[in-house]
């Protein structure tokens, strides 16, 4: 798999239309033929299009320049020049498209009425040949005119992940435990801080027809508001999940205010986070003293967030994850029923949302960028 890449900097070239040609019609025996100079043809689009085998903006980042083909020039006898060929942009579902300098959302595949394809710039027309200026005073009009310009801009594109659960909490929590417990992705798991440095899907296999999405990110520290560690910028993979799990150490020596400490960094990247439902999930009771500091901490939160569920859990030994799964579960189908719309329009997140929101070309590479697929 490529590297991971979530925001992209390019510039797109609408094609130039083609010159309109100036010719007369040269034939034995017909004298005065006539203008018979033919049209420029138009130039290429530039278009962007969903695909649901892209998970990653790397490719698009490493070739930064996009530009349509420019129309070929009219010829005699009225032949039309050749339009120009389009180019076509596919960009993974969740990329949100913006100019570059003023910052304006120019257009989001992430909502429900976004469509697979979006042309961003139309080719130049092309120009017109001397035929059609031909006139009774005019019979050997000898300008045609020339092809309009394509359009030239610069682009930021930015890949919000499309999950219905994210997995907030500090590294080593357990949080790719959970995500390899739950799903078959199988991201990097080892005993050292920040062994996560892109976000990784999995995906929840409720039966043959639902499912649920996981994203987890990089774990976030102290003072990632302001930079420390691997920052908060992966936090914008989580934005638009319906709900958050957060992951709490129990046998770390900070339990007790690890909880309160992600709540300020979400608050301080946006409150729309600290809105969000959420189940706090309380790892590692296996470890000696961790189950008795797991009950003090639940007992706090549950006294400041009644609707919260709270639920002691070892990853690494199974406990406790069938009533985690189920509470997880219950949360997402509870919001699923809030929202109807995302139950009547199939092209919302979750079931079937690949599969309804996606185009891809039979001649497409064989390999699927996924995050968290790496062995």
């Amino acid at each position: 798999m490529i590297g991971f890449a979530d925001e992209a900097i390019i510039e797109v070239r609408s094609g130039n239309g083609g010159n309109g040609c100036v010719a007369f019609r040269r034939e034995k025996y017909i004298p005065h033929g006539g203008p018979n100079g033919g049209d420029g043809g138009k130039g290429g689009d530039v278009i962007f299009c969903v695909k649901r085998n892209l998970r990653t903006l790397a490719k698009i980042r490493q070739r930064h320049c996009f530009k349509a083909k420019n129309g070929g020039d009219g010829q005699g006898w009225n032949r039309f020049g050749a339009d120009g060929e389009d180019v076509v942009i596919p960009v993974p579902p969740g990329t949100t498209i913006s100019d570059a300098e003023t910052g304006e959302i120019i257009y989001d595949f992430s909502t429900a009425s976004g469509d697979e394809q979006f042309t961003f710039l139309k080719g130049g027309n092309g120009g017109w040949g001397n035929v059609h200026f031909k006139t009774s005073t005019n019979q050997a009009p000898r300008h045609a005119n020339p092809g309009q310009k394509g359009e030239k801009r610069f682009l930021k594109l930015e890949l919000s992940i499309m999950a219905d659960v994210g997995l907030v909490g500090f590294p080593n929590a357990g949080k790719s435990s959970l995500l390899t417990f739950f799903t078959n992705a199988r991201p990097k798991i080892a005993p050292y801080p920040f062994t996560t440095i892109i976000p990784n899907l999995g995906v929840l296999r409720l039966d043959d027809e639902s499912d649920i999405i996981i994203a987890d990110i990089p774990g976030i520290i102290e003072g990632a508001s302001e930079g420390l560690g691997l920052g908060d910028t992966f936090l914008k993979h989580i934005t638009r999940t319906s709900c958050l799990i957060f992951m709490i150490d129990c046998s770390d020596e900070n339990y007790l205010t690890a909880y309160d400490t992600l709540l300020g960094e979400l608050a301080n990247y946006s409150d729309e986070l600290l809105e969000k439902p959420r189940i706090v999930l309380l790892n590692k009771i296996d470890m000696e003293g961790a189950y008795e500091r797991a009950v003090e901490l639940a007992e706090v939160i549950r006294k400041k967030e009644k609707e919260t569920a709270v639920i002691p859990v070892s990853v690494m030994m199974g406990r406790g994850m069938k009533e985690a799964q189920k509470n997880i579960v219950d949360l997402v189908n509870k919001m699923e029923k809030r929202n109807p719309s995302a139950q009547e329009d199939e092209s919302t997140f979750g079931n079937k949302f690949m599969q309804s929101r996606a185009v891809i070309d039979e001649f497409d590479e064989p390999e699927i960028q996924y995050p968290g697929s790496e062995q």
